[in-house]
């Protein structure tokens, strides 16, 4: 008997500590925007796997497979710090892999409202801000700064 009293009074704390957490207002200010990955271009996305794993003790967190493009996620064990993700596109013979290709990964609130200032201070666009189904539907837009380095931007 006890035990069933101790497990109802458990039961009632819990049910009581979410419904005020569904009561409380939502934050009237979005999330600060923050650096989530850097990407750079390579020659050999497996070769360049094994070097940042054998190298530095990363480990590949996910794959993508794009078609157009195909990336390696690298980050730390402990998930500190932000990613590195590693990129290669498989059927442009033209591109080099010098450098140019670097992307900075930023996660913001309104990708499409970033592509905008982007486009304002005379930046190019790569891609508008829509969703992309491989990443489950979140809302990706690509954009280049002055020195045309890739600027991604991820929906929070």
């Amino acid at each position: 008997m006890n035990r069933v009293l101790v497990l109802l009074a458990v039961l009632m704390a819990s049910v009581t500590v979410a419904v005020r957490a569904a009561d409380a207002p939502p934050s009237a200010t979005p999330p600060a925007p923050m650096l989530g990955a850097v990407g750079i271009g390579v020659k050999d996305l497996d070769a360049s796997t094994r070097f940042y794993g054998d190298v530095l003790g990363m480990k590949e967190l996910r794959r993508f497979e794009l078609g157009y493009l195909n990336e390696v996620v690298m980050g730390f064990p402990d998930m500190t710090g932000a990613n590195l993700v590693l990129m290669h596109w498989p059927d442009d013979a033209t591109r080099h892999y010098d450098g140019n290709d670097v992307k900075l990964v930023f996660y913001v609130h309104d990708p499409a409202q970033v592509i905008e200032l982007i486009r304002k201070h005379g930046g190019k666009i790569d891609r508008e801000a829509t969703p992309i189904e491989a990443l489950n539907g979140t809302v990706v837009g690509l954009g280049r700064d002055p020195d045309n380095y890739v600027i991604e931007l991820l929906a929070r």
